[in-house]
């Protein structure tokens, strides 16, 4: 009898065991805000490395990159995020999406997994097979855990929803001229206007001509409506080579930023050069700092999703805007200037890249991402940016998002290839399209 009451009572915690272990694989989190941002930051750390050494991934082609994989993660979530709504509507030619099935439970690390997944394959399509390695490598770090964690069928619900995101917000992007970028860096069919003051192609200091980058990039579809034309640069200085006019004073002016050129001020050009191949790209740094701040800040998933999503839309149009603006004014760079009007021996810092001087794209950038940041965190946030240490360029400490900015712009003068109106027009106008970006209704209103 005791033997029976023993083996009952062994029976029973057996299934007491074995129900808890079940309830433990089922329960999930209330919502998105209830996991860490670690899935969305290694993710997105990771694109910065296709872009260093996916071909074609210019900056305009990563900022592309970057603001579709934002809107992928929020729009992959949202529904996951009390107070939160879907951007469809708000966002240009952006329909509804697919929907998840509200009478059923879903994991919402297994669908960001999957949905930026796929998305990343999308993008990069035309990456290595070893990077496909690596896409893959990550994907089944997370989904290996997720499967042991996670009811099957919630699994396989979350992960096919986001797919069906990925797919979805792909199909849109097909249509907004950017598409498949990366084949078509210098199209073969654009003659740049030629005259007194317009830009022509530099080569680099390997001598190699240098083609226009991009230069149809400015009549993109931009992410919100009115992003880039809210925020027209005025016209640049009228050219001129009269040696007292307002264009010889800028060009003398970057002129001798070589020639008095301080050590920091080298350190400064080099640090913010951040050259396609070598890096991940201007915006792939504006992308970074984000990552390091949301880490510090140990931010939650739902805050790093709003976050990625408008630093993605922000200098993604960012480039639209800029691009635009330099294929209007055609403007000359500084090195074909100067080596014609002032000295012909003048070799600038940093390799003069292949597109026209104004507005200048990294300024550009810079101050949208900044104006996100401020949004994010306020703007008397210090800071240290460790992105290029791995190249061996000290990190640097800003006490605010403007002083930042504005380091950044002035990096182009110190690295001689933009005049100082390029920087200051440059920044103003990201300044402007970050705002447009801020003004987007994320959060339900009340």
């Amino acid at each position: 009898m005791l033997y029976q009451k023993k083996l009952q009572t062994l029976v029973l915690l057996m299934i007491l065991t074995l129900l808890m272990g079940i309830s433990s694989m089922t329960i999930q989190a209330e919502t998105v805000a209830d996991y860490d941002a670690e899935i969305a930051m290694d993710w997105f750390e990771l694109q910065l490395d296709l872009v260093q050494t996916t071909p074609g991934f210019s900056p305009p082609v990563a900022s592309r990159a970057f603001g579709y994989t934002g809107v992928t993660l929020y729009e992959s979530l949202v529904t996951g995020m009390p107070d939160y709504q879907s951007l469809a509507g708000q966002l240009n030619a952006l329909s509804a999406l697919p929907q998840p099935d509200s009478e059923s439970d879903y994991h919402y690390p297994t669908i960001a997994n999957s949905a930026l997944k796929t998305i990343t394959l999308y993008l990069f399509t035309n990456t290595s097979d070893e990077n496909i390695e690596v896409i893959n490598a990550l994907y089944d770090e997370y989904a290996n855990d997720f499967q042991e964690e996670v009811d099957a069928g919630i699994y396989r619900r979350s992960k096919n929803y986001g797919e069906a995101i990925a797919t979805a917000i792909y199909a849109w992007s097909i249509t907004d001229g950017g598409h498949e970028g990366y084949l078509y860096s210098f199209p073969q069919d654009y003659l740049p206007p030629e005259g007194n003051g317009l830009w022509i192609s530099t080569p680099r200091s390997n001598g190699d001509p240098q083609p226009a980058l991009q230069p149809y990039w400015g009549e993109n579809r931009t992410f919100v409506s009115l992003s880039v034309d809210s925020c027209p640069a005025v016209a640049p200085p009228e050219y001129s080579e009269d040696p007292d006019s307002a264009f010889y004073a800028e060009a003398m002016e970057v002129y001798e930023a070589v020639v008095n050129a301080t050590e920091e001020e080298t350190a400064i050009a080099r640090f913010w050069a951040d050259d396609p191949g070598a890096t991940a790209t201007p915006p792939g740094h504006s992308i970074s700092i984000l990552t390091q701040i949301l880490a510090a800040e140990e931010v939650s998933l739902s805050f790093a999703t709003e976050a990625y999503t408008r630093m993605g839309i922000a200098v993604a149009d960012a480039f639209i805007g800029c691009w635009r603006t330099k294929y209007e004014y055609n403007l000359v760079r500084p090195i074909t200037y100067i080596n014609n009007v002032i000295d012909p021996d003048w070799t600038p810092i940093v390799d003069t890249p292949p597109f026209p001087e104004y507005t200048s794209g990294h300024s550009v950038q810079t101050g949208a991402a900044a104006s996100v940041l401020i949004y994010l965190f306020g703007d008397e946030y210090e800071f240290t940016d460790h992105t290029h240490e791995m190249l061996g360029l000290e990190a640097r400490t800003f006490t605010s998002f403007s002083s930042m900015a504005d380091e950044t712009a002035l990096s182009r003068l110190y690295g001689d290839i933009h005049y100082r109106a390029a920087i200051e027009v440059g920044v103003e106008q990201g300044l402007c399209i970050g705002e447009q970006v801020n003004a987007l209704q994320f959060q339900v209103a009340d």
